[in-house]
């Protein structure tokens, strides 16, 4: 007799992380190789992180603070809000984990978007939601398609601003639009892992403000993408203190290490390092535009640090002869969109190999 499992699992696949560097050189018998696949800082991270952690690890004997107090205390102060509207987690995926099993029952109406992050269907899933999926309006949120689907009895709406895979964002008020549209008991989770990219004059860059008017908000944030830190699994989520503490009875004690707690204070304090990662991004960002202009190629302009594009061929094909020349990137996925693929925004040296391999598989 097999042992029994929840069935909703028979509906999911495990999550399929980028390809390590150190796999593909071994398989393919490569020297060099460059990762552009999962959205990751091409310049590091700062080097008051290293020393913060340095001196961190002569306590590691030591269990964690489980409050995270230093680092709520931080966080509060950048962002303008109390310790209490504050909850970190072992990354944004810890937390996406933690509100599908705080809010979601069997049955559960969610809504979320056909091309955004895929965590947010499997946990879903796992908590036997009914997903509402609404269509890509041009590689975009339909906001308009959003509110067809969305009625009173809604139990949560997952939202990625800019969103992931497509670097596509929706405006403030369009945002402003869908919160007076949904029901005050209808949990809205905003998840803006890429808010530094972002620089269009209608990104809404005040959606912390947005979620002390609106209680039912929560603001999702991360270290791993423009600080850096993705190695040590950081995030954190800000919002009303009565739904962070439903979450709270259910969070790990220790969830957030010392090392990760020690590194996120000292990385939230180095204003000079996120300007220099933020004009990176903006120089290979257009970079890529105009490579990709000249090669006649369809793609999303983006916000974030990641580019949406057509290869106008099987993206599963075009990642694995790109992979042969040691360039990884990551195709988007799904018959709907199976010629289109998401390249990370490396430095410049990493972009131009990227263009230059990518000019020899599609010649």
């Amino acid at each position: 007799m097999a042992v029994k499992y929840r069935k909703e699992l028979d509906s999911i696949s495990p999550y399929v992380p980028g390809k390590p560097i150190d796999d593909v050189k071994r398989e393919l018998g490569l020297d060099r190789v460059i990762k552009l696949a999962s959205n990751e800082n091409p310049l590091g991270f700062s080097s008051s992180v290293r020393e913060a952690v340095i001196r961190a690890l002569d306590e590691v004997n030591l269990y964690p603070d489980g409050n995270a107090t230093l680092l709520k205390e931080k966080i509060a102060e950048k962002y303008g809000v109390t310790p209490e509207e504050v909850l970190p987690t072992c990354g944004s995926d810890e937390m996406v984990d933690l509100i599908a099993k705080t809010f979601i029952d069997q049955g559960s109406e969610v809504v979320l978007a056909e091309v955004t992050f895929p965590r947010y269907f499997s946990t879903s899933q796992m908590m036997g939601a009914d997903l509402k999926i609404v269509p890509m309006k041009d590689m975009a949120y339909d906001i308009e398609g959003f509110k067809k689907v969305i009625t009173p009895e809604t139990r949560l709406v997952w939202l990625c601003n800019p969103n992931n895979p497509t670097g596509s964002f929706f405006t403030r008020g369009e945002l402003i639009e869908l919160l007076e549209f949904i029901s005050p008991e209808t949990l809205v989770v905003y998840d803006e892992a890429y808010y530094e990219f972002a620089d269009h004059p209608d990104y809404p860059k005040d959606s912390v403000e947005l979620a002390k008017e609106y209680k039912n908000m929560l603001v999702m944030k991360t270290l791993s993408k423009a600080y850096g830190i993705a190695g040590l699994r950081i995030g954190f989520t800000i919002g009303d203190p009565v739904l962070l503490g439903l979450i709270n009875r259910i969070r790990n004690p220790f969830n957030v290490t010392m090392l990760s707690q020690a590194a996120a204070v000292a990385a939230l304090d180095d204003d000079e390092f996120l300007v220099r990662i933020i004009e990176n991004n903006q120089a290979g960002k257009y970079y890529l535009y105009e490579e990709f202009d000249k090669m006649g190629l369809e793609y999303v302009k983006t916000e974030a640090n990641h580019i949406a594009f057509n290869a106008g061929k099987d993206g599963g094909l075009v990642f694995q002869e790109l992979l042969q020349r040691g360039v990884i990137i990551r195709p988007i996925g799904g018959e709907k969109y199976r010629t289109w693929l998401r390249v990370s925004i490396g430095t410049m040296e990493e972009n131009r190999e990227f263009i230059r391999a990518l000019q020899e598989v599609l010649a």
